[in-house]
């Protein structure tokens, strides 16, 4: 399958999830926000553009990613942690820093691109499954180098926001393809999913995952604010 075609495939499934999603009932355990700050675990943090941040995730997570941590150590890596549970407030200050960014980048683009682009990895505040606790973005890092590994389209924590991000796109390098793959089949072995067009989100127990797993309902539901 050519990049093209993966592409198109991605984007009819996503097309395919919103309809589904509109079938799933919205439930919620009433699990409680845990910060992974408070855990103890040998994890790599990802400065936040929200002061403050406390990294939290809902406790069903938390063996989920010590596991994943534990086999990343043995082979010398760390897992890094971009971001997990963000309020709406967050979700929209990562929109408006996303937004700056790309502008930056291209200032040849109009406001409506920009827009454009930028809506395919950060959605509004009601729609992010990073308002369940149950979203989580991560990466890895190399102990040996103290590095980042090398997915594609970052330059450790920069993301280069496009069609590339998409997890299996063709495209990328021998290495970068051996990194994602790595990174899914850790998260996917713990039963998170991988977003369509999002290699390093992934998501568990909310309506992402629900719909990846054919659920008829979540096990949480949104926080907006804690």
């Amino acid at each position: 399958m050519n990049a093209k075609e993966y592409c198109d495939l991605v984007e009819s499934s996503e097309i395919e999830h919103y309809r589904l999603g509109e079938t799933i009932k919205i439930k919620d355990i009433g699990s409680k926000l845990v910060s992974l700050l408070e855990i103890g675990f040998d994890l790599v943090y990802e400065p936040s553009v929200l002061e403050g941040y406390r990294y939290l995730v809902r406790e069903e997570l938390v063996k989920k990613i010590s596991r994943i941590s534990a086999k990343l150590e043995q082979d010398d890596k760390r897992l890094v942690i971009r971001s997990v549970w963000r309020s709406f407030a967050h979700q929209k200050l990562l929109w408006d820093t996303t937004v700056l960014l790309m502008q930056r980048r291209h200032p040849e683009a109009s406001v409506a691109k920009i827009h454009d682009i930028v809506s395919n990895y950060v959605v509004s505040e009601k729609t992010s499954t990073h308002s369940t606790g149950g979203a989580l973005d991560a990466l890895i890092l190399n102990r040996k180098t103290n590095r980042i590994l090398d997915f594609g389209t970052n330059e450790g924590y920069d993301i280069r926001l496009g069609r590339e991000c998409y997890p299996y796109h063709p495209d990328v390098s021998e290495l970068a393809q051996k990194n994602r793959a790595l990174l899914i089949g850790l998260f996917e072995a713990e039963d998170f999913v991988c977003d369509l067009k999002e290699y390093w989100h992934f998501d568990y127990g909310n309506i992402g995952w629900a719909i990846e797993k054919g659920k008829n309902q979540t096990l949480f539901g949104i926080i907006e604010e804690c």
